[in-house]
């Protein structure tokens, strides 16, 4: 076998690539690195790529009472049944989407398109969150934007390229659109919706302005926004109620062992839905 011959390119992009790599690798390294190391490490420190120190207080500190926990479930019941009810709105329209014979398709597309393109913007959805009676519930982090546009004309496109003889030979053994919907489309589409959940569930996962917006009781908080006090505002007081006065405890340790804590729950789930990825995207951007 020929060994592969490097020209000047594949140099560049090697660095390239290697470059952002480390860009975006070293802040998490630190980051971590910080969560469990000890106060004075930290504080003599500007960047640590592995922890000093190990302990971990910072962590006990932040488990002192059930504030964190508490935001913690809210944003996983968020996320859970955010993503549930995003991808039973988005399956069942994207199906409908894609039958021609379907009455007003072009107008119903028109309208997707339409508002995949401009937003009514923060005034107009607070007006209407307020209208409903949602200020303060967590169904406002929930309902506004139950179905997202690109995603619904991804998953579309994706129903569009399945084989239609399959969907037809259910009907003649008598099945009818739910049926075909539950046992025929959805089995054949598991890629697509492994991929769109994953981005629902991210987008649940990490939002922070409906909650900062819609959400003024701070034992309602999601962890996105309790993680903003924290992190931004420094404020501890309603995090713990332990006895602290006499615990050695950088700000910065608390700071970032609460990230850790908000980040981790989110990456683990990329290894068992990465396999769907390419196939999920590639698949569904193939029609117009």
């Amino acid at each position: 076998m020929r060994a592969t011959s490097w020209t000047f390119g594949d140099f560049i992009i090697f660095l390239v690539l290697t470059g952002a790599c480390i860009i975006t690798l070293a802040p998490i390294v630190h980051v971590f690195s910080v969560s469990l190391s000890g106060s004075e490490a930290v504080y003599h420190s500007s960047l640590m790529l592995y922890p000093k120190e190990p302990t971990l207080q910072a962590f006990r500190y932040i488990f002192a009472t059930p504030t964190l926990i508490r935001s913690f479930g809210i944003t996983v019941t968020i996320t859970v049944a955010g993503t549930l009810l995003n991808l039973l709105f988005t399956i069942t329209a994207a199906y409908a989407l894609s039958k021609k014979y379907l009455p007003g398709l072009k107008v119903f597309m028109l309208i997707v398109v339409v508002i995949m393109t401009f937003n009514a913007g923060i005034v107009p959805n607070y007006l209407n969150v307020k209208a409903f009676g949602m200020i303060n519930s967590l169904w406002a982090m929930i309902i506004p934007g139950m179905v997202n546009a690109f995603y619904l004309i991804l998953m579309r496109n994706f129903f569009m390229d399945l084989p239609q003889e399959i969907e037809e030979s259910a009907r003649m053994d008598g099945a009818g659109e739910l049926m075909v919907v539950a046992r025929v489309v959805i089995p054949l589409s598991l890629p697509v919706i492994a991929t769109v959940g994953l981005f629902y569930g991210v987008g649940h996962w990490n939002e922070f302005f409906k909650g900062v917006f819609y959400i003024t009781d701070a034992s309602k908080w999601p962890l996105q926004v309790l993680l903003k006090t924290i992190v931004f505002d420094q404020n501890f007081n309603d995090l713990t109620s332990a006895d602290t006065t006499n615990v050695n405890i950088e700000p910065a340790n608390v700071q970032a062992a609460s990230i850790m804590f908000a980040t981790v729950p989110i990456v683990l789930v990329y290894p068992f839905l990465q396999k769907y990825f390419v196939k999920g995207i590639v698949m569904g951007a193939v029609k117009g």
